[in-house]
């Protein structure tokens, strides 16, 4: 056991790496879970927290948000994200490189790394952006969890939708590609045909399920090309996980967002433009296959895209409306809420939300609770139901698509490399997490 113990956990209904329940105790010592057992004796001079009717799980990990910084800070920045993350239970993120300037380059890679030191109450991780020529940048930049392509939904210099160009970047290194898998041609193609449009609801339609399936198509058959890890972000429809079920190597993953199972079109007559995401929200039918795709692990693990705009630019008449909600703060809960109701049960959602995604990234020693683990630890309330209010969010952009819904599951401790963030409704800023390392060949 580790000489410098910092933090006991007691009485906490603990959940083991075999998916069973213990309630005992959890030792802290030097960052990480020195011991769990039953009872352990009180160390001198250790903080103790009382964790009676509190469920203890592995923190989550979210691997795909948005969080604006640098250049888009009025719609959030890595501080007051990094906050929201420590109230929702998230102790790690993966960032996406859609920022000003552009994460396209070892320069701009260290630059959001060193403000992330400075900023991050919870630990860090960033994506490396594709561009039609930045291939050599793609191939040595480090430490980035991935690539991400644009393969449709974007515009500029992210935007690679030539078959040239995706050809490259996947016949060349061996790092993890993720890829927004819309199809540009046909997006561009829909966008004229209901040209004139001003309600939201036509967003399904204009970015419809076959522009996914035709770019999961064809990332799918460039990775079998060249045995090339691929991972599929943010899948939105039932075609999609239809043709994973059939057609899904070993080195090829997906996930899917709370919002892709919860949301469905329905919701843009409720809240307008807040549904308004990319890849959009598809229909009943796609919830119910994206949840048994889940369950039945064709998709491996959730992520937020949490991608959040000002009320201000929200309100605008669509199509000049952004694409993007927040999610950070409300995952976890959203998530433990459809266990309680029986959809799964606790232990698949910490694989989907912390294990599966550790192993998917090659993040060691995160997403369980068991000696030499990392200390990035939740304690929830799964015996109470808060509903999600607007003034009560973290997210500067202050809002949430699930605003008025009753959720259990609720961060009452978060814990980052062994020291507690968030306490009862209050943020520790004076924590700060650490850089992720990812085992995967460049």
């Amino acid at each position: 056991m580790s000489s410098h113990p910092s933090l006991l956990i007691r009485h906490a209904t603990i959940l083991l790496p075999n998916g069973e329940f213990l309630v005992g105790d959890v030792l802290v010592s030097d960052r990480q879970i020195a011991q769990v057992a039953p009872e352990i004796p009180i160390p001198s001079g250790v903080r103790e927290i009382d964790a009676t009717g509190l469920t203890l799980l592995p923190g989550a990990i979210d691997p795909q948000v948005h969080f604006r910084e640098p250049g888009l800070e009025h719609k959030e920045d890595l501080f007051t994200a990094s906050c929201a993350c420590a109230k929702g239970g998230v102790t790690s993120f993966l960032e996406m490189p859609n920022t000003r300037p552009l994460t396209t380059t070892q320069a701009a890679l260290d630059d959001k790394l060193q403000r992330a030191a400075a900023k991050c109450v919870v630990n860090y991780g960033f994506f490396i952006g594709a561009t039609p020529e930045n291939l050599p940048d793609l191939l040595a930049a480090n430490p980035a969890c991935g690539i991400k392509i644009f393969m449709g939904s974007m515009h500029g210099q992210l935007l690679v939708d030539s078959d040239t160009a995706l050809e490259h970047i996947f016949a060349q290194g061996k790092r993890l590609i993720a890829v927004h898998a819309e199809d540009q041609a046909r997006i561009n193609q829909r966008r004229q045909e209901f040209a004139g449009i001003h309600d939201p609801k036509i967003h399904s339609q204009i970015q419809d399920d076959v522009a996914a399936l035709l770019a999961t198509q064809q990332a799918l058959g460039l990775a079998k090309k060249y045995q090339r890890r691929l991972h599929i972000l943010h899948m939105s429809t039932a075609l999609e996980a239809e043709l994973l079920r059939q057609d899904k190597p070993s080195w090829v993953t997906a996930e899917v967002t709370p919002q892709h199972l919860l949301l469905n079109t329905s919701a843009y007559d409720k809240i307008g433009t807040w549904a308004q995401m990319n890849p959009p929200l598809r229909s009943p039918h796609d919830n119910e296959v994206l949840w048994q795709a889940l369950l039945d692990g064709v998709i491996d693990f959730i992520a937020t895209d949490h991608a959040p705009h000002t009320l201000e630019e929200k309100a605008q008449e669509y199509p000049n409306t952004p694409s993007g909600m927040p999610g950070v703060e409300t995952s976890l809960p959203l998530m433990l809420t459809a266990a309680m109701q029986g959809r799964c049960t606790v232990a698949q959602v910490v694989n989907w939300m912390s294990t599966a995604v550790a192993k998917a990234y090659g993040i060691a020693n995160k997403g369980a609770i068991a000696p030499g683990y990392d200390a990035d630890l939740v304690l929830v309330d799964l015996n109470n139901y808060r509903p999600v209010v607007r003034e009560e969010l973290l997210t500067k952009c202050g809002w949430s698509p699930f605003e008025g819904w009753d959720l259990t599951g609720w961060a009452v401790y978060t814990i980052v490399g062994g020291e507690v963030v968030y306490e009862q409704g209050k943020v520790n800023t004076q924590v700060r997490g650490t850089a992720l390392q990812f085992a995967q060949e460049s």
